[in-house]
């Protein structure tokens, strides 16, 4: 597979209310898997992300962020919620924990940056949080 290509799971755009809930559930159970090389084909070659002060691009760098992250974010999980959808766009909430390697406990709401994907700094929360539905 070239650097540029992405691997199309279903379902596709256009998008009805069925076809984005399946589509935010498949991208929420890539996360979880927490592997690099999995979460990074669902995104273009040239992708372009931000992670509070860090700017990277392309899949060898999501590979590379990705695998720091989950080295320190200890049984990370991510929710994702569709919050709208139109035509081939879909727009999510989420929300992810995780714990360090003290056992503290942390979790993140990150606020969505129009230009670029941002993520305010996580909170310890002490605990986590029992009433998620979590994907197997």
């Amino acid at each position: 597979m070239a650097e540029g290509d992405t691997m199309t799971r279903p379902p596709v755009p256009p998008f009805d209310e069925e076809s984005a809930r399946q589509k935010v559930k498949a991208a929420e159970d890539g996360w979880n898997t927490r592997d690099p090389e999995k979460v990074a084909q669902a995104y273009t070659g040239d992708s372009e992300w931000r992670n509070r002060d860090e700017f990277f691009k392309g899949r060898d760098e999501i590979v590379a962020f990705l695998t720091r992250k989950w080295e320190r974010e200890l049984d990370y999980r991510l929710m994702k919620e569709l919050w709208c959808y139109a035509g081939n766009r879909i727009s999510v909430r989420f929300e992810y924990e995780s714990h360090d390697q003290d056992d503290q406990w942390w979790r993140s709401h990150p606020t969505p940056d129009l230009q670029r994907a941002s993520a305010s700094p996580p909170r310890w929360v002490g605990s986590r949080r029992s009433s998620w539905r979590w994907s197997s």
